[in-house]
């Protein structure tokens, strides 16, 4: 039986294709069929195959099979941008070509990786959010904590967040995108202390590749059966 998670993340520039990337490579040296989506995408490229995202690229890239770049990105704009700015003047983000493109890859994948755009109440469409992705799709969700200043309230926040939307949060991945972040390792107490889910890996962002003991316990969380 295929499985999903949805990974969000706490801001924009947490890493959160980052985090996809290393999961899905960690799930297939577990052996598992691991295929990454993103839903909506602003910051393409236009090229003679039609419009491209670095972070969908790098999703397929990591994936096993490799999905067609139609069902890893159904909605794709130029302006990096919010999505329902960068929409505003072409086709609005709605539900069932995600829903559509998601089933398609459900049909070949053990696990897939959907990530998330911008931090969880980021606008869609003028009547979608980032939230309504995970809670259409009824997919649980993986937090992903960029480790910066600022870190331990935007934690919290989201967290909360994601449960009072109702939606059931697996754990967080703590990411190190400030390499320099005073009291690291104090600051990751506090999170574990603070958060109501465990912690499934803290990895190094500047690493070429996270090696998989880092993520072990996401891969196990998801090894598990999924409600």
């Amino acid at each position: 039986m295929s499985r999903s998670v949805f990974i969000a993340g706490t801001d924009t520039g947490v890493g959160k294709t980052f985090v996809s990337c290393a999961l899905l490579r960690a799930l297939r040296a577990d052996g598992q069929r691991a295929v990454g989506m993103k839903p909506v995408a602003s910051g393409c490229e236009v090229t003679p195959d039609g419009l491209r995202n670095d972070d969908a690229l790098a999703l397929i890239a990591a994936s096993e099979p490799r999905p067609g770049y139609a069902s890893c990105n159904p909605f794709a704009f130029v302006e990096a941008v919010s999505p329902h700015l960068a929409a505003a003047e072409h086709a609005e983000v709605t539900l069932a070509p995600i829903e559509a493109a998601h089933a398609r890859l459900v049909a070949t994948a053990d696990v897939v990786v959907v990530e998330g755009v911008g931090g969880w109440l980021a606008p869609l469409s003028p009547t979608l959010l980032a939230s309504g992705l995970p809670q259409a799709l009824g997919l649980p969700v993986i937090l992903v904590v960029g480790l910066r200043l600022g870190c331990l309230n935007h934690a919290q926040l989201t967290a909360r967040a994601i449960l009072a939307d109702g939606c059931h949060l697996l754990g967080w991945i703590g990411n190190a995108v400030d390499p320099a972040m005073d009291r690291r390792e104090d600051n990751l107490a506090s999170l574990r202390r603070l958060l109501p889910v465990p912690c499934l890996g803290v990895i190094d962002h500047a690493a070429d590749a996270v090696a998989r003991p880092a993520l072990a316990d996401a891969v196990a969380a998801l090894r598990a059966p999924l409600s």
